[in-house]
């Protein structure tokens, strides 16, 4: 039987939403659900998986806007501040549900 080869290339990209004149850009909720539910968590796996000493190659590509909004102080800051208001409102609905 012959043996084949896989490439695993994925590719992040999102709009630029920096939008400094406002407070609550709701366009920047795309890069905090995407850094919450995809970029974070495959991070976490890569980690996993190197401590427990799993192979594995990928092949990850970031899209300029990306990288850019992702090393921005102020979207960093609001990503910090969006996290603390998400634990506080599940805080709220655990306590308001029991």
């Amino acid at each position: 039987m012959s043996s084949g080869y896989l490439a695993l290339v994925l590719h992040a990209h999102l709009p630029y939403v920096r939008h400094p004149e406002c407070q609550t850009a709701v366009a920047e909720r795309w890069l905090w659900e995407a850094l919450t539910e995809s970029y974070i968590p495959l991070l976490q796996t890569f980690f996993r998986l190197a401590d427990e000493k799993i192979p594995f190659r990928i092949t990850l590509s970031l899209s300029p806007p990306l990288i850019s909004m992702l090393g921005d102080p102020l979207l960093q800051d609001r990503y910090w501040k969006h996290l603390h208001l998400s634990l506080e409102l599940g805080a709220k609905e655990i306590a308001r549900n029991k």
